[in-house]
């Protein structure tokens, strides 16, 4: 097998998404349109990776990191020009070169491993990507020969009325031979109206010199779209969200309603797990077997564990474990660590906590900044109190505690293990094991004093 390159053309800003993001760095199903492509291209066996970067160059090179090389574009002066700025570091090299947009974010390595086969099996110079649809208004026509060769591509504002009937179309992916490739982008002229260099001219140089060029069609147009607008990347957001999905029940995963359920690419989820409608699934989630999620709840870089229970709630990069119960109206902020067997129930919010196993919270409790044991009772409406305006503070519960309901817990605070927290208490100093604390008024009642007062009146 020949070596392989991948140059992504990733340099232009997108006007016409008229957005201060840059055009590759727009997210479809949680991930960067620019890091789809390198992630599909990442599992065959590519030698070297340049992504060529203009606008927003630092921000490409943050989000792809090494993945890839870079070479920068200063003026955008066309797709060959873009290429071009890849000849210091593939010129040369024996090999094939695959050229694909990063704006190209439905593509799959399948449909680009195969186009290099096919590539290596014509014995071509360059290969282009073709795609059979309905309506080809706009789009460049390949032109084949009697042979199944690619004759020539026709711009659609130069193609004749036989030309324009043609419906397969060029994708704007391309296979190269390498040394092929930056020999004929130096003979590439800028002679047309928008005083560019592009990058099909390189196919009309090659059959000029009498090599093969050819094409390979692909089944599935969408994978090919290019997002240029809002539209599009509504488009392509639908388009791969239905693909995900898809996937998730062909592995065992149960989708009560799939139009209605936001999953983003990187997630995994096991199986016999259902998902209920208005769910959306972030980041790179992992969530167990079994598990119930949904409806309308949110979870964003969370790892659960399976048989586990999540209602009408939102998770944020937190750990919950096995046969937990969430919900409904939950909020797991980040940096918690539910473990299993818990109980989190209706208008509870952890932060940044421990929370051991079996332990429960069933309502209207804050637990921030606490390091809870296992077995604790967190009673209706009782909070850790971890800031102080400036600073935040730890508060420490035991194995097996009981917490009465309303009562403050004012950090830095350790509750002894087995101890009991009398209900409407403001606890602030440390409480033995095993001790009953009671931090409260004593109750007086005033015997006919409502009389007294409206006597005054």
């Amino acid at each position: 097998m020949s070596n392989r390159y991948a140059v992504i053309l990733a340099a232009g800003q997108g006007t016409r998404m008229k957005s201060k993001l840059y055009k590759v760095l727009h997210p479809v199903c949680g991930k960067p349109m620019v890091q789809h492509v390198v992630d599909q291209i990442e599992k065959l066996n590519i030698q070297e990776i340049v992504t060529i970067i203009g606008h927003g160059a630092e921000a490409v090179q943050l989000q792809l990191g090494e993945k890839s090389k870079y070479a920068f574009q200063e003026k955008q002066l066309g797709t060959a020009h873009a290429v071009m700025q890849a000849k210091e570091a593939l010129d040369g090299k024996e090999g094939v070169t695959i050229v694909v947009c990063g704006d190209t974010p439905l593509i799959k390595a399948e449909t680009i491993d195969a186009l290099f086969k096919h590539h290596q099996e014509m014995s071509a110079k360059a290969t282009v990507l073709t795609a059979v649809i309905d309506d080809p208004t706009g789009y460049g026509r390949i032109i084949r020969n009697k042979d199944g060769l690619v004759e020539k591509i026709v711009e659609h504002k130069d193609a004749t009325e036989a030309e324009r009937a043609v419906n397969e179309i060029n994708t704007g992916t391309y296979c190269f031979d390498n040394r092929a490739l930056f020999e004929s982008l130096e003979h590439v002229s800028n002679e047309n109206v928008q005083g560019e260099y592009y990058l099909p001219d390189v196919i009309e140089i090659l059959k000029k010199q009498g090599e093969v060029v050819t094409a390979y069609k692909t089944e599935d147009f969408q994978e090919t779209l290019g997002v240029n607008d809002r539209i599009a990347l509504a488009e392509a957001e639908q388009i791969m969200r239905t693909r995900i999905n898809k996937s998730h029940m062909k592995n065992g995963v149960s989708l009560i309603d799939p139009s209605n359920t936001y999953i983003d690419a990187d997630v995994e989820i096991g199986q016999d797990t259902i998902i209920y409608p208005g769910t959306i699934i972030k980041g790179k989630t992992v969530i167990g077997e079994d598990c119930r999620i949904g409806p309308n709840t949110e979870i964003d870089s969370c790892h659960v564990g399976n048989v586990t229970v999540i209602r009408q709630s939102v998770a944020h990069q937190s750990s919950i474990g096995s046969h937990v119960n969430i919900g409904p109206f939950a909020h797991i902020r980040p940096a918690s660590n539910i473990h299993d067997e818990v109980k989190v129930g209706n208008f509870v919010e952890i932060k940044k906590a421990e929370f051991g196993k079996g332990s429960k919270a069933s309502h209207l409790s804050y637990i921030g900044d606490a390091e809870v044991g296992s077995n604790v009772n967190i009673g209706c409406g009782s909070i850790t109190v971890n800031y102080d305006g400036k600073n935040k503070f730890l508060t420490k519960i035991e194995d097996d505690v009981f917490v009465g309901c309303n009562s403050n817990l004012v950090a830095p605070v350790i509750i002894g293990k087995g101890s009991y927290i009398a209900a409407g208490s403001t606890i602030t100093k440390n409480v033995p094991s095993d001790a009953l604390s009671i931090a409260r008024a004593r109750q007086v009642n005033k015997e006919n004093y409502v009389q007294k007062l409206n006597l005054k009146k």
